[in-house]
């Protein structure tokens, strides 16, 4: 698309590398539901494409945009999130290097790297991000990444992106951001200085509860080469359908951003009048610790929002009652969530530095009316 890099979120959500289709004027990307394209001649590549596990017309269609709502030069759709980070820290670390990250990571991040990358030699340190003379102090020599959450899962936690990517850079890192929770429309950290943005599409940028995915957005050509070199090599894309599934959400993500966040900020309020509720956790309270960062570097302040309750049977009692709140594990779609990160989503961080709480509820707050939402927390606290 011409000047696209001048049209708004939601112009390039809806446009950014979904031409019409040259053949049939169709307005949607097709599904290229093919594994393999017939080549003009030996080595000659038609449009680029011989196999689709190195390129697929849809996942392509699905990766430009990536790259234009995140204001990055390379985007790349892998089969889930942990896939997208695996590629990551695998095309950017070697045994022997070492990599900070959040002292309150999501789970399964902190799983690919106390299991799986730690047993490989990459060691990592667990730090709280928001304490930036901390993250200076862990940065050692062999550090090549200062990876962040901000928001975190699922204690949301806020970061200073600008500032931790001074950090990083002055020592010869990287910062790699996981911008799931705030989504593209919510946060641009590439437009504060983070080098790479990882994501879960499987959940605010696909939205709906029905697909699974993960992509990276690089800064840097140069690296955005190496990681779609990575890609290919190691293989773990995503498919035209799940492509097509997530491209078809990124078209809606900004109206439902604002009504997810409107929704969360009625909820946080609910909540923290309630005297069930010990603590609401929301970065856009007033006396949440990191609302000053998160008003400056976000559009709003999140779907997301945790409590803390009187005790751990408390915290499972509100999770067994409410009806419209479904219980389950993930977040961002449409539909409302509930669930006991230390029982479910988290249980793999159980006896290390990033346990949760065993009071924590996390609730992704969905587009139903809000005030259906807010009777529903309401009969369950009791």
């Amino acid at each position: 698309m011409d000047n696209d890099v001048h049209l708004g979120f939601d112009s390039l959500a809806l446009h950014a590398g979904q031409e019409p289709d040259p053949t049939t004027g169709a307005v949607v990307p097709p599904i290229y539901q093919v594994s393999t394209y017939k080549q003009d001649g030996i080595g000659g590549l038609r449009g680029g494409y011989e196999y689709s596990r190195s390129a697929n017309p849809t996942r392509t269609a699905l990766e430009t945009c990536l790259a234009a709502v995140e204001s990055g030069t390379r985007g790349l759709a892998f089969a889930s999130g942990l896939a997208a980070e695996d590629a990551l820290l695998r095309t950017v670390c070697r045994p022997g290097d070492h990599v900070v990250i959040p002292n309150d990571a999501y789970g399964g991040t902190y799983r690919l790297f106390a299991k799986v990358a730690e047993p490989w030699g990459l060691a990592f340190d667990a730090i709280p991000l928001a304490d930036l003379d901390a993250v200076r102090a862990a940065i050692r020599p062999e550090t090549k990444i200062v990876w962040v959450e901000t928001p975190t899962n699922p204690l949301l936690g806020i970061a200073d992106i600008a500032a931790l990517a001074d950090a990083a850079h002055d020592a010869g890192a990287l910062l790699v951001v996981d911008n799931t929770f705030a989504s593209p429309y919510l946060q641009r950290p590439l437009e504060l200085g983070a080098d790479v943005v990882v994501h879960s599409t499987t959940k605010y940028i696909g939205g709906h509860s029905d697909v699974v995915g993960g992509a990276l957005v690089a800064a840097d050509a140069d690296l955005g080469e190496r990681l779609a070199f990575h890609q290919n090599a190691m293989g773990a894309v995503a498919g035209p359908f799940d492509a097509w599934l997530t491209l078809r959400g990124i078209k809606t993500l900004g109206v439902r951003m604002d009504r997810h966040c409107a929704n969360a900020e009625k909820i946080a309020e609910t909540l923290g009048r309630h005297p069930s509720v010990r603590q609401v956790l929301y970065p856009g309270l007033p006396s949440h610790p990191g609302h000053d960062v998160a008003a400056k570097q976000m559009r709003a302040f999140g779907g997301m929002v945790s409590v803390r309750m009187e005790s751990e049977e408390a915290a499972v009692r509100l999770c067994e009652r409410t009806k419209l709140f479904t219980l389950g594990e993930s977040l961002g779609g449409v539909e409302s969530l509930i669930e006991h990160p230390g029982r479910m989503t988290h249980a793999s961080a159980a006896g290390s530095p990033l346990e949760v709480p065993a009071d924590l509820v996390r609730l992704s707050v969905g587009i139903e009316d809000a005030d259906d939402l807010r009777r529903d927390l309401e009969r369950a606290l009791g």
